[in-house]
């Protein structure tokens, strides 16, 4: 078995390196074609719909195979089911970037999620396992600086290859930096030995869990576009949470269980998969909507919404780094106490962001909740990631680093739904009582309601005098900035439970389960 190697060595420096450009690809490939949208939606003749499933598409693969991914890798060897996560991620690439239809795009995108559900949990999990143990937060700081400063560069390549017509280059140029990777893993880093009495592999659990997993996350996609009412959403959502109740008493009754439950008898590794529960849920709805208000309501371009979080990102790759060594030198109680409360504070200070002058006034409203926010992340991000693989044996490294990456997609998931529908809840209801006074028809008051279920983009319907024309535009940004402060203030709620998750659960020396 391949022992641990420092973090200045040769080995741990290709180890890091690998684990890196992996991350990136998968990082670069979602910011780029966020911004790219439009020019695919144009090349490709596809609809709303069509785009939310190009997106989602990728989501449902990963949300679902990423705890299977991780167990693999513990399993058959780190080292093999990343790289082979890597080879699938580049082909489904590879095929994104030929599709002629969006059907075929859409369906090329679960192939690549099918790669990053073996990939990502693969990454940190191979870091942890060959890292020693007092650099792991150093190097795990180090990764996340570095993907950090990488993703910077993906909306504006979105936007460059976008406006020249290039959107397919998001994918292509997935490929050299895929094969660059899989020659590092080739000829610089070692397979670590899978232990002759390893388990065999779990196939009624892996069926329940990639199942379940799927209908819920299915669920939580479709209730933004139908709404809970609809028998798709809840139905999912019901038979999904049922499956995985199925999946945990399946996997107390295994002798060789895919997710060994015991590991939530270790107070840490339970506390820090409820703290990042709570925070990406709150993270990920707060980045939506923050950039939802900038472009619909604040005035802000696409361009300059995505430069109004560069403090966040600098923040990031300037301090990752030194909180994980610190991390690592004091322990990561206190880190994972004020970092979530920190990264909490800066969603209630952006709630607190009225109608603005645009840009112009971007340093006295969006940036010191942003910079407060970057900050707690920055603090929180590397001894989270570096406490939940260390409170485990090495051997389920693999099976720790997929389930907080499947909780963190699933909380991003499930916020992006449940925010996205009180949003709507939200904003028609605060909007109705305003219609009221004004002298609109019955016929005008429905149009005008219909618009609610595209928050800021809401559009005033034709035929309406200009007068009424700009009172109903104001109405509908006042109301949309109250119902933006609503969701920011909920988001940073659920920033402060991370923190009180920390507080009750973390110790300042992380017990590690060596079973």
């Amino acid at each position: 078995m391949m022992s641990t190697v420092s973090l200045r060595s040769a080995a741990g420096r290709w180890v890091v390196t690998s684990s890196i450009l992996a991350s990136a690809m998968a990082f670069i490939d979602g910011t780029a074609l966020n911004v790219a949208l439009p020019s695919l939606q144009r090349s490709l003749h596809a609809s709303g719909t069509d785009l939310f499933w190009v997106l989602n598409a990728y989501m449902l693969m990963l949300a679902a195979l990423i705890l299977l991914g991780g167990t693999l890798g513990d399993r058959l060897g780190r080292r093999r089911i990343f790289m082979i996560g890597i080879l699938i991620f580049i082909a489904g690439s590879a095929a994104c970037g030929l599709s002629g239809t969006v059907t075929m795009l859409i369906i090329f995108r679960m192939i690549q999620g099918i790669g990053g559900a073996l990939m990502i949990p693969g990454s940190l999990s191979l870091i942890s396992s060959a890292i020693d143990e007092a650099e792991r937060g150093k190097a795990i700081g180090t990764w996340s600086s570095v993907t950090t400063l990488v993703t910077i560069g993906g909306p504006v390549l979105g936007g460059a290859l976008a406006d020249a017509g290039l959107w397919r280059y998001i994918f292509f140029i997935n490929i050299p930096i895929g094969v660059i990777t899989l020659l590092c893993l080739w000829w610089k880093v070692a397979e670590q030995e899978v232990p002759a009495d390893a388990p065999a592999q779990d196939y009624p659990g892996a069926v329940l869990i990639v199942c379940g997993l799927a209908l819920l996350t299915f669920g939580f996609l479709r209730v933004p576009v139908s709404g809970f009412g609809s028998l798709p959403a809840y139905g999912s959502i019901i038979v999904g949470l049922l499956l995985l109740v199925a999946f945990i008493i399946t996997e107390r009754r295994s002798q060789h269980p895919m997710l060994p439950l015991y590991l939530f008898n270790n107070r840490t590794f339970t506390g820090t998969n409820l703290l990042t529960f709570f925070l990406y849920a709150g993270l990920s709805g707060s980045m939506l909507f923050m950039s939802l208000n900038m472009v619909q309501v604040q005035g802000y371009s696409q361009l300059e919404s995505g430069l109004s979080f560069l403090p966040f990102t600098l923040l990031m790759v300037l301090l990752a780094r030194l909180a994980g060594t610190l991390a690592d030198k004091y322990g990561p109680r206190w880190f994972l106490i004020i970092g979530p409360f920190l990264a909490g504070t800066g969603m209630i200070l952006l709630s607190l962001v009225q109608q603005t002058n645009g840009p112009s006034s971007y340093w006295t409203t969006f940036f010191p909740g942003i910079f407060v926010l970057g900050m707690g992340m920055t603090l929180t991000v590397a001894p989270l990631t570096a406490t939940v693989m260390g409170c485990v044996g090495s051997q389920l490294s693999g099976t720790a680093s997929g389930v907080n990456n499947a909780i963190t997609r699933i909380a991003g998931v499930f916020a992006v739904a449940v925010f996205g529908a009180l949003a709507v809840l939200f904003f028609s209801g605060s909007i109705q009582p305003s219609l009221e006074h004004l002298p609109l028809t019955a016929a005008q008051k429905s149009a005008i309601m219909a618009q609610t279920a595209n928050l800021g983009n809401a559009a005033v319907p034709a035929g309406l005098p200009r007068n009424q024309q700009i009172q109903i535009t104001h109405i509908y940004h006042q109301h949309f900035i109250q119902t933006y402060g609503k969701i920011m203030a909920m988001c940073g709620v659920l920033g402060w439970l991370g923190s009180i998750m920390a507080f009750i659960f973390v110790r300042s020396t992380v017990t590690k389960d060596k079973r």
